[in-house]
């Protein structure tokens, strides 16, 4: 169900699986709309021709634990926020998984980060611009200056399509100046 509606794909990305590690979390254990802001961050980048990067993306995000549960959720900064929530509600996903396993075709796609749901998921504040390496800094604040909220059912029901990303990039950034 979150594969198919925000297009997540196995194996993870190399942007994928380092932050998954970096907040010390299992895939499962993030909400679908987390996956939906991981997705849109990366096609973000790559329109923009920028390669995604961790701290970056944990400047525009705090990494939130669900009260005593293990799960975990991405929040948008107050006065950073680049992504739209995706949808407000996937019911019944905390029932819906499903098995995943390497194959002798590519024993390598699960490693890099953990398979099993961790009970010391990283909770973390945003990081400031000053805690990031200069390219990162950079590459914040051109984001910032956008000065748009992205639409991300948009972005990941055009991902594949050059012309449509175009056209909504286009347009959102020109309305924004």
């Amino acid at each position: 169900m979150v594969f198919k509606r925000v297009g997540l794909r196995l194996p993870f990305t190399p942007f994928e699986r380092e932050l998954l590690t970096e907040v010390n979390t299992a895939p499962a254990q993030l909400h679908p709309n987390n996956w939906a802001f991981v997705r849109c961050f990366q096609i973000l980048c790559g329109y923009l021709g920028i390669l995604p990067s961790v701290d970056v993306f944990l400047h525009f995000f705090e990494v939130k634990k669900q009260g005593k549960s293990l799960w975990m959720s991405f929040s948008g900064v107050a006065g950073r926020i680049i992504l739209s929530l995706f949808q407000n509600s996937f019911k019944g996903w905390k029932g819906k998984f499903f098995k995943v396993r390497a194959t002798k075709f590519d024993p390598t796609a699960l490693e890099g980060f953990p398979l099993y749901w961790s009970e010391k998921p990283i909770s973390a504040k945003a990081l400031a611009l000053d805690d990031l390496a200069p390219y990162d800094r950079d590459v914040c604040k051109a984001l910032a200056g956008f000065g748009v909220v992205f639409d991300t059912a948009k972005l990941i029901a055009n991902e594949f399509n050059a012309h449509g990303l175009s056209t909504y990039f286009g347009t959102c950034l020109w309305f924004s100046h």
